[in-house]
């Protein structure tokens, strides 16, 4: 028995002694599986940072000599974040484009070309533009506009208003036009005057589209339409002259539509993208706000939930049965 015992006691402490060597073994290959990982993992992440910054500035048709107030911005960028920006001007689809194919990394967006920028590439708004001519800060109205001396009156609700519209000879901006056409005929379709956009010559006597919002403006002034639909900020220069503007009136107004914003694809990195953010956050200082004032005139940038930010937009065009 003593022996068996004996033999027994010496067994198990060889058992154990191989149990942990194994287990150190093991833990030595981990470590080094590990460090290999990592070593493995740091270029990566190092390439994750931005090299270069590409930014998009659409033209519109209040701003001049953009190409150079944006080289100002992109210097300003350049500056704060430590690598070269390059601003690139074009229109919202190419700036959307843009972004899709991996072009740039950061776009000036309006509302509805957020929201594509958002389908095709993934890109959020995270600014919005405030102006002293935005009725909200960072949202402005879409407003019906007759002449000064029209019998058209304001009554006190919008069905009751829009209802005198019936037969008239309407002047939109554009079919793609946010304020002058996608929100003013989701009203209409919300107090139940039209099914959606392509029922509209059932509503009106005449459908016309000025391509902007002084031409829009210019026929109800020429009294070629009885009511035109712009942005609110539409009836001051350079759209309009004074002269033009004290023949005219605003009969009904739809607040809340989306101020324009500044988008960043999904590929820039969260710490490379909030960077972004503060850069484009000290424009507000007024050391540097000139250089915002000139781009669009805007007096301030604020942060935005992309989501609620464009809510609006989005609940307009199902309603007018447009997509993004």
């Amino acid at each position: 028995m003593s022996v068996s015992k004996k033999g027994l006691l010496v067994a198990g402490s060889a058992l154990v002694s191989l149990a942990g060597l194994a287990f150190s073994t093991f833990g030595e290959m981990q470590a080094t599986s590990a460090n290999f990982a990592l070593k493995q993992q740091a270029p990566s992440l190092l390439a994750q940072k931005l090299k270069t910054l590409t930014v998009v500035f659409p033209s519109r048709s209040d701003s001049t000599d953009l190409q150079n107030k944006a080289n100002a911005v992109g210097a300003f960028l350049s500056k704060e974040l430590g690598i070269p920006v390059k601003a690139q001007v074009g229109d919202d689809t190419a700036a959307v484009e843009a972004l899709r194919a991996n072009r740039a990394d950061v776009a000036f967006l309006s509302s509805r070309p957020a929201l594509k920028a958002e389908q095709l590439a993934n890109a959020r708004l995270y600014l919005a533009e405030v102006r002293d001519n935005y009725s909200g800060r960072h949202t402005y109205s879409s407003v019906f506009v007759v002449p000064s001396n029209s019998p058209l009156k304001s009554r006190n609700n919008a069905k009751a208003t829009l209802e005198q519209l019936r037969g008239k000879r309407m002047a939109f901006t554009s079919p793609t036009s946010g304020s002058g056409f996608i929100f003013p005929v989701g009203e209409l379709v919300k107090q139940g005057f039209v099914q959606s956009s392509d029922r509209l010559d059932g509503f009106f006597g005449q459908i016309s589209y000025g391509g902007n919002y002084s031409k829009a403006l210019q026929a109800v002034v020429r009294g070629q339409a009885d009511v035109a639909v712009v942005s609110e900020y539409a009836l001051n220069t350079p759209y309009i002259t004074p002269e033009e503007k004290s023949k005219l009136r605003v009969l009904h107004r739809i607040p809340g539509v989306p101020a324009h914003g500044i988008a960043i694809d999904d590929d820039v990195p969260a710490p490379e993208r909030e960077k972004i953010i503060n850069a484009l956050l000290k424009l507000n200082q007024s050391q540097n706000n000139a250089l915002l004032r000139n781009l669009y005139n805007s007096t301030e940038l604020v942060r935005v939930d992309h989501n609620r930010h464009l809510a609006p937009v989005r609940d307009a065009l199902t309603r007018v049965g447009i997509a993004p």
